[in-house]
């Protein structure tokens, strides 16, 4: 069967499979606003299907004020097209889209019978750039707030001041909540960079199609819908580019990180121009380097590149000593935050966080300190049942695995304890009514509760 044989809708058909296999967004519509194409990639940048335009207005679907605000209207009625400029509006959920289009009008005999939009989808990319926006002036910690007293959370302190000196790049190794940007920010703020941008992008959140433009910036042309913008390391100029969990960075893009850290000069996506950057750059990575060197998360001239400077923050079960101190630190910061007057700590409450092996690290400490503090009101004190059970349970397993644990009388001292916790959590602390529950008088509960504390 020839094409011309073909019946408008068996077309329509065909241009919508044709249609569904780009990597644009498809939309045309007829004089009447209908839709006729509404491909898979438009539906997807909408998060609509063609049911939103059931018996609704085309205007009001998408929310715009008046019709001079969507150009496929201005399309239809005005002959008008637009190539490459930006439109945000809002879908039928009022969410906010953003996108590159194109919009033409479609004639036949002379006679605009249609217009189609073209569309690139940027929403994700302008909420990354407002985040930078976000980050340059966000930069709060200097390193009288790293707060530890540890010899090798000292020691790492002392080297991240060193390097606050020069312009190297710097790796910071670290697990998960150990606060890798504090030290980042620390270092800028004592540098003579402090009083310029700070950047900061963590890789894993970057969509891997995005990644390039983001990074080094695009010309005009350079794609469907590209504009001419920057990257974040002319962003950054003068100041300094933080790349968080550089693992993450997709591994055939690592060489071209690798040059400008080598040249000086960032090249966009699309232009052959070089423009020469200031940047220094500083990098984060949540596991062991070697690691990720061989299992190609990240490639070996990077990593020496990188590692000019290399900090190890230590992980906080092997910070014992600051534990107390961290913890008191937050009982302070949600204190004010809360506008509650917790006083202190149990000694109890002390010792269950110092047995705790903390895997999300500081940033887990913080949380449950903050979650223990959303229990109290008129309390004074924090104690070990404001603490949720995960770590309660943490404890009585490694005490009851311990060998001092199997006598007798410690699995009786053990299972009292138990019992008179349970109490005073039921009554809430009151000693009265959980004596009574346990059929002992008030003083003997209250010298078990001293005996207990000690």
């Amino acid at each position: 069967m020839a094409v011309a044989e073909l019946t408008l809708q068996e077309r329509i058909n065909v241009y919508e499979q044709l249609f569904d296999k780009l990597d644009l967004g498809i939309r045309v519509i007829d004089r009447e606003r209908r839709p006729l194409i509404y491909n898979s990639k438009m539906r997807a940048i909408e998060s609509m299907t063609l049911s939103d335009f059931t018996d609704r207005p085309f205007m009001d679907v998408f929310q715009f004020r008046d019709e001079k605000e969507s150009r496929l209207i201005q399309a239809l009625k005005y002959e008008r097209s637009v190539e490459d400029k930006k439109q945000t509006y809002f879908n039928a959920k009022g969410e906010v889209i953003t996108t590159i289009n194109h919009v033409y009008p479609l004639s036949e005999d002379g006679k605009v019978v249609a217009a189609v939009e073209i569309a690139k989808d940027v929403s994700r990319m302008e909420q990354i750039l407002r985040d930078k926006r976000t980050n340059e002036e966000g930069t709060r910690f200097q390193f009288q707030d790293l707060l530890g007293e540890s010899d090798r959370f000292t020691e790492v302190v002392a080297q991240a001041k060193h390097s606050a000196r020069t312009s190297s790049p710097v790796l910071i190794i670290g697990e998960t909540g150990t606060g890798k940007e504090l030290f980042a920010q620390s270092i800028h703020q004592q540098s003579d960079r402090g009083a310029k941008s700070f950047v900061t992008q963590n890789c894993a959140a970057l969509p891997e199609s995005l990644v390039e433009g983001i990074l080094f910036g695009t010309a005009k042309g350079a794609f469907t819908g590209a504009v001419d913008r920057p990257g974040l390391f002319e962003q950054a100029d003068g100041g300094t580019l933080l790349l968080d969990e550089i693992n993450a960075l997709p591994y055939h893009l690592q060489p071209k990180l690798l040059r400008v850290l080598q040249e000086k000069k960032v090249v966009r996506i699309g232009e052959a121009k070089e423009r020469p950057i200031h940047v220094r750059l500083m990098a984060t990575l949540n596991e062991d380097p070697i690691k990720a060197i061989d299992e190609q998360r990240l490639r070996q001239d990077l990593y020496y590149r990188l590692s000019v400077v290399s900090l190890f923050i230590p992980p906080l079960r092997e910070r014992e000593d600051d534990i107390t101190k961290l913890a008191r630190f937050f009982l302070r910061k949600y204190n004010n935050r809360f506008q509650l007057k917790v006083e202190r700590l149990t000694d109890e409450a002390l010792h269950l966080m110092q047995f705790y092996e903390w895997p999300g690290n500081v940033r887990e400490l913080e949380h449950t300190m903050e979650g223990a503090m959303n229990f109290l009101s008129d309390e004074t004190v924090m104690d070990v049942h404001h603490f949720p059970s995960h770590l309660r349970l943490r404890q009585s397993q490694r005490t009851a695995d311990s060998p001092e644990a199997k006598s007798l009388p410690a699995q009786m001292a053990m299972f009292e304890q138990h019992l008179i916790t349970q109490a005073m959590e039921s009554y809430n602390d009151n000693v009265t009514q959980a004596a009574k529950s346990l059929g002992i008088s008030r003083q003997r509960l209250q010298y078990k509760l001293d005996k207990y504390r000690k």
